[in-house]
């Protein structure tokens, strides 16, 4: 069973930076799509960024589209997300996920395999 584990997350002063990721281990990994959500108290999961895994294309919430960077390393299996000039409304647990087809890649409920999530607060 393939297994998705998230790492890199802290607290950080507003402007910083801190950078995730995400390896996936066990059996032979099939995803197309790896995306990364987030989740603040309160408030609905809500999409960060996909990349492809073998084209390497990339799509951005509106919100973060400048200061956020997706990548992979596909021989570690490893999804990374880069996030510079943090906001405290950045403040949440952030999940990496993975699906295998397209479409409907900002929809959390499409996505099949997901890890434990990981705790980023910025201070301002």
């Amino acid at each position: 069973q393939v297994q998705l584990v998230e790492s890199g997350g802290g607290l950080v002063q507003a402007g910083g930076s801190l950078r995730l990721s995400c390896a996936a281990s066990g059996r032979t990994f099939s995803s197309n799509y790896m995306a990364w959500f987030r989740q603040a108290p309160g408030k609905e999961r809500e999409f960060v960024a996909v990349i492809n895994w073998s084209e390497g294309s990339t799509y951005y919430a509106d919100s973060v589209q400048g200061r956020f960077t997706i990548s992979r390393v596909n021989a570690k299996n490893t999804v990374y997300l880069q996030m510079n000039s943090l906001k405290p409304e950045d403040t949440a647990v952030y999940y990496c996920a993975a699906k295998e087809g397209p479409g409907a890649l900002g929809q959390s409920r499409k996505y099949d395999l997901w890890g434990q999530g990981t705790q980023v607060t910025v201070s301002s």
